[in-house]
């Protein structure tokens, strides 16, 4: 009966262990069909009074690891968690775990 017990717990803990290796690994935030044409055509994102510009290159972040900041010409914008004011960069999502870099204009 010991024996019984005891696996039963060993194999709780195994489902649960395998629960947490997904976590981060679910999008929340979702990922649109085609990026929007005015990022495309280089156009800012205007934050607080600020006009961000999209760059050629992204960060491989998971969504875990973003704040959502709002949404500009119907396109949400993040800031990364480990980041403070004033930002160094702005986010948006084109991919899984693949979110372009806008850096503040001049």
């Amino acid at each position: 009966m010991k024996k019984i017990v005891m696996m039963a717990i060993l194999l709780g803990l195994a489902g649960c262990s395998h629960l947490e290796q997904n976590a981060g690994q679910m999008a929340m935030f979702q990922i649109p069909e085609q990026e929007a044409q005015w990022i495309q055509d280089g156009e800012p994102i205007v934050y607080e009074g600020q006009q961000w510009y999209p760059e050629d290159r992204f960060d491989v972040l998971l969504d875990s690891e973003v704040y959502f900041k709002g949404a500009y010409r119907d396109v949400p914008f993040f800031v990364q968690k480990i980041d403070v004011r004033p930002y160094r960069k702005i986010f948006t999502k084109f991919g899984r775990n693949k979110f372009r870099i806008f850096s503040p204009g001049e």
